[in-house]
């Protein structure tokens, strides 16, 4: 009878080391998950939709929009969202994407409504990025910024359930918007309100 001696085995070139496979397996574990309630033909309906909105921050200009025409606030509240949030995808689209080539997640059936295939790094995800950049500027003194944090969170979420992102494309997308709200309100502050209409604005 001939043995065979193995030697140790060796890691595949392909296996994620270190802090890639931390994430690997994060991501893992919350599309496991997801993957429990996709197929719901209303949630179906809510995150893609969801998604849909969120392309080139539809959503956000919308609401912007909205809240130029109340009476309570003024084209300069306006003005400051619109260009910080052109700024935001400018940088996250442009040379942030660069720097990170990360496949996105892969689809293999038919998706059960229509939507827009995304052609650029999966990481971070600009969704995420622009609602947590447009949800920190609107919420400013608002009262109606718990749904503003509603909306955003359901947007970059909606990415996951897709499956146009992995989960830490979101976080990191939350977290760099963030970043840039905060740094556009030092940069920028929010023009007060002027006197007789600040019922809306707190």
């Amino acid at each position: 009878m001939t043995t065979t001696t193995r030697g140790p085995r060796l890691p595949l070139v392909h296996e994620p080391r270190g802090v890639s496979r931390v994430i690997a397996l994060f991501d893992a574990a919350v599309d496991r998950r997801v993957e429990r309630v996709r197929g719901n033909p209303a949630l179906d309906r809510v995150m893609y939709t969801a998604s849909a909105l969120g392309d080139f921050s539809l959503v956000w200009h919308l609401v912007n929009a909205s809240r130029a025409l109340a009476g309570d606030r003024r084209v300069a509240h306006a003005v400051r969202v619109a260009a910080v949030l052109g700024v935001e995808s400018a940088l996250v689209n442009g040379p942030v994407k660069s720097l990170f080539r990360r496949h996105r997640p892969v689809w293999e059936h038919e998706r059960p409504l229509r939507l827009r295939t995304p052609r650029t790094s999966s990481f971070p995800s600009g969704h995420a990025s622009s609602a947590a950049t447009a949800v920190g500027l609107l919420a400013e003194r608002d009262r109606l910024r718990p749904l503003y944090y509603g909306v955003g969170a359901v947007v970059a979420c909606s990415r996951v359930y897709v499956r146009h992102h992995h989960a830490s494309d979101v976080v990191a997308g939350a977290a760099l918007g963030l970043v840039l709200s905060r740094a556009a309100r030092r940069a920028w502050p929010m023009p007060p309100v002027p006197a007789g209409r600040r019922g809306g604005a707190r």
